[in-house]
């Protein structure tokens, strides 16, 4: 496989350029090439695959999701350092290890104010989604009501859905329920409303619940190898928070970390159903 062709510099630094790799829009990305005199032939062999291929991605009929692929469109693309970080990857010519460095910010892709401003992002990939695993405490907006962020995301029995929640029998859910100034039996009744609401998901796919014994830290909503991730402070909750929207590479420590902190309490965790 050999790069497509350099595209000009100035390309790369254009804002429309950019937002199409921050969203990973690829249609878009082999739009652009073919604007540049690329045929979707030549776009293929550059990145090794069939025009077939390609044309369903132009079309929208497929979506990329694979972080190989995305690696080999920014070989065959010949994209420079900069723009490879944008799409979520490491730079070629990483200084050092640092994580600090391009190599280590390559794994944020987005920042977020908050869960709302990125809703209509999560939604949508959750539809393309095999695997969803949601570490929460209570889990309400996420996918305990009928109108939560979720809940419609999983009622065509394709996707597996893994749900860890706090334990309402916990002495970490009285502490969070005087963090956030609510009192146990209110805090503790929303869980078990999420709770019996995850029961009922379990007629129409594949779900796994469990309860953990530990104060809250993490708010982790992960589709396939995308993570969405905010924090629990003791003055507001996780929906209130920034989200992070997190990519593995292979210098990233924040993905790699989260990831096993959340295997982690999935494997000390009590499985309800």
């Amino acid at each position: 496989m050999t790069a497509l062709f350099a595209l000009p510099e100035r390309v790369w630094r254009d804002e429309e350029t950019r937002a199409m790799l921050r969203t990973r829009d690829v249609a878009a990305l082999f739009g652009l090439a073919r604007s540049h005199g690329a045929s979707q032939s030549r776009i293929a062999a550059a990145i090794g695959t069939t025009q077939a291929r390609v044309s369903e991605i132009v079309n929208g009929a497929r979506v990329v999701t694979s972080l190989e692929v995305f690696e080999r469109i920014a070989e065959g693309l010949d994209m420079p350092d900069d723009a490879r970080v944008l799409l979520g990857l490491a730079p070629k010519h990483p200084a050092g290890l640092d994580h600090l460095g391009p190599a280590g910010r390559a794994e944020i892709l987005r920042v977020y104010p908050s869960q709302l401003a990125a809703a209509a992002e999560i939604r949508a990939e959750a539809s393309q989604t095999k695997t969803i695993d949601i570490l929460a405490v209570r889990g309400l907006g996420i996918i305990g009501l009928n109108d939560s962020l979720l809940r419609g995301s999983v009622r065509d029995g394709r996707t597996l859905l893994r749900v860890l929640l706090l334990d309402p029998e916990s002495s970490a859910a009285e502490r969070r329920a005087n963090e956030i100034g609510e009192s146990v039996e209110a805090f503790t009744a929303g869980i078990r409303l999420a709770l019996a609401r995850l029961q009922e998901l379990a007629e129409d796919g594949p779900i796994e619940v469990y309860v953990y014994p530990t104060l809250p830290v993490w708010r982790v909503i992960a589709l396939d190898e995308a993570m969405y991730v905010s924090a629990f402070g003791d003055e507001w909750e996780g929906h209130e928070s920034a989200m992070y929207k997190l990519a593995p590479t292979p210098y990233g420590a924040l993905h790699r970390g989260i990831r096993r902190q959340l295997e982690e309490v999935r494997r000390a965790a009590r499985r309800l159903v």
